[in-house]
């Protein structure tokens, strides 16, 4: 177990302090003080039910925390989303199991928000607090007692607490929920919120609830043992499984690139972004993961979706989690984390063109194909269509990687289009694509290498630039690494360029320019571990990513970005592309 920082700065914990639940439907954060801040009923992109954690006053939260000084030790248990934290006071030791629970037939129908309380040694006494937050200020709810616990009612949500005997109950009113439990040693008690919306209510009893916490414990232990992964670093690789397991979709197959909404990537700063879409990027790179991993049920449905996606909506940069366009960003009526605002609902770069998703699209068919899968004959039209679309739009400006206003001609942009022309010949050759268009294909694939080779290269910085014409550097250029883009010397140079100009200790800066707006990008980091890697030099890779793992310290839920002067956490969580890069760069530190 390890100690958490507990301590509250203006009524919030750090971002370090919380881990993350979930049941393939919908994640919630959980503090080191007993504090759960943070939970989207009934899906990961509903408008949150507690949101303590962007209005640290009159914010959303069900909270279980010692009315006496205390300190907290937690932990995953191991191969589990099962979570344990130990609190220890002068008087005792107490410790609190939580979960959102799963049946042994897969996810319930109802969200089911467990937590047990157990005695340890002496006494601690718990305050409980359940406060229904406003639904990002689109309704006003109310709790209404009643024979089976306390009814919540919040817009379209309805909700029921339910607590065992040794709860004692102090405040029950329309407002709030409160209560204390004293543990002794052997004392157990259970509380939990079962919710649902626009729907009748089952109401379990507090045994079915209890027992299936463990339920959900095995469930998940069997998962990971099922994980193939044998390669370094398996308990961190494990680990990161488990965090993107959480970020995965059930309902749809999607993958939502984080949990959160409007984590600042600067304390104060106004970057603040709504991350519970699905990304292509992030899509093909999670996929791409499970199949390394062995989760090849995973893979398969998050391919199919988005290949779905791709056909029925066409090359967008990222959808809702039920597959429609996303709506357009709008800001709501929140302080944001650590008066960090605006917040936000939707996410502008819904409007933009990437040329990154075509590489990301290819790059996941080729590795799916590789592993022995098939395709079926739409999946291959689908792709020939979008292989065309890159073939003769490859020339156009775009928004980049990292979705910037300024339309241009990103370096990683055209190795993204490099990328997908170079997977869609191969499996062409390979008899998996049709092969009409196969020469247009390897000629237009041969044509921006030479154009990135004479528009893209800096002989003074003996480096990749961030986009044609500049000497500006982009620390996604790690990443032609992996795509196996030509020129191994140049590439191994652009990395040493990139450590010299936008490093920060063991972290990286995303392009040059932006540290006075953000944290360090830890996927960075981690694609700049693998890529040095695969270049040969394994010495350095292993020292890069061994320094990484030690500095994070995480129980195992990653976020956005890191402020490399203090440590402090930043950005969203939990981050599916940290999680991913750590995966990949693990993997290739065993690889010949």
């Amino acid at each position: 177990m390890k100690k958490t920082d507990a301590a509250r700065q203006d009524g919030y914990l750090p971002l370090k302090s919380y881990t993350a639940l979930g049941d393939g439907r919908s994640v919630a954060l959980s503090g080191a003080d007993g504090s759960i801040d943070w939970w989207c009923v009934p899906n990961m992109d509903s408008p949150p039910l507690f949101d303590r954690l962007l209005s640290a006053e009159e914010g959303g939260r069900f909270s279980i925390t010692p009315a006496d000084a205390y300190t907290s030790e937690r932990r995953y248990i191991e191969g589990s989303n099962v979570h344990e934290t130990v609190f220890t006071t002068a008087g005792g030791r107490a410790k609190i199991t939580e979960a959102i629970n799963s049946g042994s037939a897969g996810r319930l129908p109802w969200c089911e928000l467990a937590r047990r309380v157990e005695g340890l040694e002496g006494e601690v006494r718990f305050q409980v607090e359940m406060r229904i937050g406003t639904r990002a200020e689109t309704c006003s709810p109310y709790l209404v007692a009643n024979r089976n616990g306390t009814v919540f009612h919040a817009g379209s949500v309805l909700g029921l607490l339910r607590r065992s005997e040794g709860v004692v109950v102090s405040r029950e009113d329309d407002l709030a929920f409160e209560a204390e439990i004293v543990t002794r040693p052997g004392s157990r008690e259970v509380l939990a919120i079962v919710a649902g919306e626009n729907e009748p209510l089952v109401v379990p009893s507090i045994a079915e609830i209890d027992r299936r916490i463990d339920v959900s414990d095995k469930e998940w232990r069997e998962w990971s043992e099922r994980i193939g992964y044998a390669g370094p670093h398996r308990e961190a690789v494990l680990r990161s499984a488990l965090a993107l397991k959480l970020l995965l979709y059930s309902p749809s197959g999607a993958i939502a690139a984080a949990a959160t909404t409007s984590l600042p990537e600067r304390i104060g700063g106004n970057k603040n972004y709504d991350y519970r879409y699905a990304w292509v990027r992030d899509a093909g790179y999670t996929i791409k993961a499970f199949l390394k991993i062995g989760a090849d049920a995973e893979a398969k449905a998050a391919f199919t979706w988005l290949i779905q996606r791709l056909a029925e909506h066409g090359s967008e940069v990222f959808y809702t989690l039920s597959g429609d366009p996303p709506p357009e960003d709008r800001e709501i009526d929140l302080p944001g984390y650590r008066n960090s605002s605006p917040v936000r609902i939707g996410n502008a770069a819904a409007s933009q063109h990437q040329h990154g998703i075509y590489g990301d699209i290819f790059e996941v068919a080729f590795r799916f194909v590789e592993a022995g899968n098939i395709l079926d004959d739409h999946s291959a039209r689908t792709l020939s269509d979008l292989a065309d679309e890159c073939a003769e739009g490859w020339r156009q400006v775009d928004a980049g990687i990292w979705e910037l206003e300024e339309q241009r001609h990103y370096t990683m942009s055209k190795i993204s289009c490099w990328q997908a022309l170079a997977r869609a010949v191969e499996m062409a050759e390979d008899g998996h694509l049709p092969t009409t268009c196969q020469p247009r294909w390897t000629r237009e694939r041969d044509r921006v290498a030479e154009w990135i080779d004479g528009h893209c290269w800096s002989e003074r910085k003996q480096a990749y630039v961030a986009y044609a014409g500049s000497e500006d550097l982009d620390a996604s250029l790690a990443l032609a690494v992996r795509f196996g883009f030509d020129g191994r010397d140049r590439l191994s140079t652009t990395i040493d360029a990139i450590d010299r100009e936008l490093g920060a200790g063991p972290f990286h800066y995303r392009y040059t320019g932006v540290s006075a707006e953000e944290g360090c990008f830890i996927a960075c980091s981690f694609w700049i571990a693998e890529a040095k890697a695969l270049l040969g030099r394994r010495d350095e890779a292993r020292e890069d990513f061994a320094e990484l793992l030690g500095v994070l310290d995480a129980e195992g839920v990653y976020p956005e970005m890191i402020d490399a002067d203090t440590g402090e956490w930043l950005g969203n969580l939990p981050q599916g592309l940290t999680h991913l890069a750590l995966i990949h760069a693990a993997a290739s530190l065993g690889e010949e």
